[in-house]
């Protein structure tokens, strides 16, 4: 029962590590130990690490540190592309080592050795699609279509040029550093596709997520059956039941059912628990962004919705205190009349905060079907997009 307590703590270590590291920074989360494994793995440790090179190495040392850091995290590079090609082929390895010997098994025919093979091969392909397609740059030849095809709502968006292109930015567009270009409908830059994702490429970054949730679902059940198989081919649970005499119940066989497989198919359940933590968080952020794509907005456009709503609310608080100031003042000065009471006051500036409520009037939004139609065919595909060219032109 050590192994078994022992993967028990591995993959709990594990969750925590990746929950806290991926939405740590969450509300739900602050003041709780996962927003303080998120601060130390995402700055403390990185912190604690360059004062130790600096303190064994020197400047030399903390200079070369900065320079990798420069490359890794502010500059196009495959790091993550290698790293992710790394993951799913040694995954897909393993699996083909410990698990095809037993296929065609008790409930899985032998067609599943090349279904897998297609299913990772399409997630590959998705991969490189992905990351090598334009994600939709503006250029000063397509930079009139692109101003057409989205109007500024004179909110998030405003009439300016890029300073960095020179060239007029239409809304939704932003210059994004990293790869020194301004893109239409930015979504963000991923790192993993070492792409960004934005008006041409949003679809295939969507079929990306959605086939690789699926993917992770499909082989931790494929395992799951295999192991099922397993048991059912040596007879297990007939083992048990009449030359141990364990008890024919769910509850009195699944401890020993449990450590038979721990100790004979260990690999196959870790694969499972990884696979299956990884399907989750592909869910969440499959969920997160088809949201997006159905209210036509970005993750670049919900940070501006954020910082337009924040900045709103503290004009609002602005604009009641000193109405309430005024008040105050104008009690003080006025004779003969009582002064307003602190409640009054207080309900006077709620009424106030309640009659200018922030209304988030996303004019991109025009329906669900609409919107799905814009992100599966994007606008600068269209024939009528193609035909402003000949116009301008």
């Amino acid at each position: 029962m050590s192994l078994h307590w022992a993967l028990i703590c591995h993959g709990l270590i594990t969750l925590t590590i990746v929950v806290s590291f991926l939405c740590g920074q969450w509300p739900i989360f602050q003041g709780t130990p996962i927003s303080s494994i998120h601060r130390f793995l995402t700055f403390g440790a990185y912190q604690y690490f360059l004062r130790f090179i600096g303190a064994v190495f020197g400047d030399r040392g903390t200079n070369l540190i900065l320079s990798v850091e420069y490359y890794c995290c502010d500059r196009p590079n495959p790091i993550l592309q290698l790293i992710y090609l790394a993951i799913i082929g040694t995954t897909y390895y393993i699996i083909v080592k410990t698990s095809f010997s037993y296929i065609p098994g008790y409930y899985l025919s032998e067609v599943h050795r090349y279904a897998s093979f297609l299913a990772v091969a399409v997630g590959i392909l998705l991969f490189l699609v992905t990351s090598f397609s334009d994600p939709g740059t503006v250029k000063a030849d397509n930079v009139s279509r692109y101003l057409s095809a989205y109007p500024y709502d004179n909110i998030i968006y405003t009439e300016k040029e890029c300073p960095t292109c020179k060239i007029p930015k239409p809304a939704r567009s932003k210059h994004c550093s990293l790869c020194n270009r301004c893109v239409a409908r930015f979504d963000h830059h991923c790192g993993w596709m070492n792409n960004c994702i934005g008006e041409r490429n949003t679809r295939y970054f969507l079929a990306f997520l959605l086939w690789h949730f699926l993917l992770c679902i499909y082989g931790t059940i494929a395992i799951g059956l295999v192991l099922a198989g397993r048991l059912k081919e040596l007879q297990i649970v007939h083992v048990l039941t009449v030359y141990y005499g364990v008890d024919n119940s769910l509850r009195s066989l699944a401890p020993y059912v449990v450590q038979w497989l721990l100790d004979a198919h260990n690999t196959q359940i870790l694969l499972m628990v990884f696979m299956g933590v990884v399907s989750l968080l592909l869910a969440g952020f499959f969920a997160y962004h088809a949201n997006l794509c159905l209210t036509n907005t970005t993750t670049n456009e919900t940070f501006k919705w954020q910082d337009y709503i924040s900045w709103q609310k503290k004009l609002i608080e602005a604009r009641a205190s000193t109405a309430a100031l005024k008040a105050n003042i104008a009690g003080m000065t006025t004779e003969g009349k009582p002064r307003e009471s602190k409640c009054k006051s207080f309900f006077r500036q709620s009424l106030l905060q309640d009659t200018e409520a922030i209304v988030k009037k996303n004019v991109y939004d025009k329906g669900f079907f609409h919107n799905l139609y814009e992100v599966v065919f994007p606008v600068s595909t269209r024939a009528s997009f193609l035909h402003t060219k000949s116009k301008s032109g």
